[in-house]
């Protein structure tokens, strides 16, 4: 455009100097000359547009956007419109309340009152892109700042209307998933209708306030306590089990001997280990029971 216009004002002054009369009137045909080439380098540079990767372009001449939006690369498009270029690749938006971890400077995190009156804080980051073919509604409806204009105050907002369905404490976990789910689906439509694809929303933390985080830990505390209760118990049980299992065995052992074995056979169990001991290489000494009450004493010396 710079060459364009420069090429008009060396034309101009051309055409005005073309008079004999006049000084610099030798040099009126060199700047048409020169007029005319810098208008068409002008031209075909101006025409000529080169848009990056990842993005695409809007056309807006004299203030009407245009419906046709330019790819990647290069493109010819009329010298005299203005091109802006909108990022069309993955973005994110995080909303925290740790210093300089979000977007915003400072604490930026959502907080919301649950169902029971507590307030919840939530650290959030949304995932988003720009459809291509909506940039040109986006420029003409809401401009290039579209993240602090739909997705910053829609998100927030919608996380608030949706938080009131649920307790602090199922936000902070047993629902934390069905509450996720639930605003990404309101958060989604919202997004659509403005010209952006939400494409994933992390719930980062959840943040409850000290007294019920204590009451939430105290609780978690006593059903891990009464689980090792449990298990103490039926170990316990399964021990006494045992026991009884070992008494019954060994009462059925002496209730079996008391009744099956005769005096004959008590005595012949007590000559077969009197005879393994005599049979042994060792000094001995073995007192048998013999007739008449009287020991017989073997010696082996």
């Amino acid at each position: 455009m710079f060459l364009l216009i420069l090429g008009l004002l060396a034309l101009i002054t051309g055409f005005a100097v073309n008079t004999p009369s006049l000084t610099f009137a030798r040099f009126s045909r060199p700047l048409k000359v020169v007029g005319i080439i810098l208008i068409l380098i002008g031209f075909l540079s101006s025409s000529v547009r080169q848009i990056d990767a990842g993005t695409v372009g809007v056309q807006s001449l004299f203030g009407s956007v245009q419906e046709r939006v330019l790819e990647s690369g290069l493109s010819f498009v009329n010298p005299l419109v203005s091109i802006t270029e909108f990022d069309i690749k993955t973005q994110n938006y995080t909303m925290s309340a740790v210093h300089d971890e979000g977007n915003n400077e400072g604490d930026d995190a959502i907080r919301v009152l649950a169902a029971d009156g507590l307030e919840v804080v939530i650290d959030l980051t949304v995932l988003y892109r720009v459809i291509p073919s909506e940039s040109p509604q986006i420029y003409r409806s809401i401009g290039t700042d579209y993240s602090n204009k739909v997705v910053r105050p829609i998100t927030r907002t919608r996380i608030r209307d949706n938080a009131v369905y649920y307790d602090a404490v199922a936000l902070y976990s047993t629902k934390r998933d069905e509450f996720q789910t639930r605003i990404y689906k309101t958060i989604e439509a919202d997004f659509r209708k403005r010209g952006l694809l939400l494409e994933q929303l992390l719930i980062r933390n959840i943040n409850l306030p000290a007294s019920v985080k204590t009451t939430i830990e105290s609780k978690i505390n006593a059903e891990q306590d009464a689980q090792k209760m449990q298990f103490v118990l039926q170990k316990e049980r399964q021990e006494a089990e045992r026991k009884r299992v070992e008494a019954q065995g060994i009462a059925d052992y002496q209730k079996i001997l008391s009744t099956g074995l005769s005096d004959r056979q008590l005595q012949y169990e007590q000559i077969k280990a009197q005879r393994e001991l005599a049979a042994s290489p060792n000094a001995k000494i073995v007192i048998m029971g013999g007739r008449g009450n009287v020991p017989l004493i073997l010696n082996d010396k």
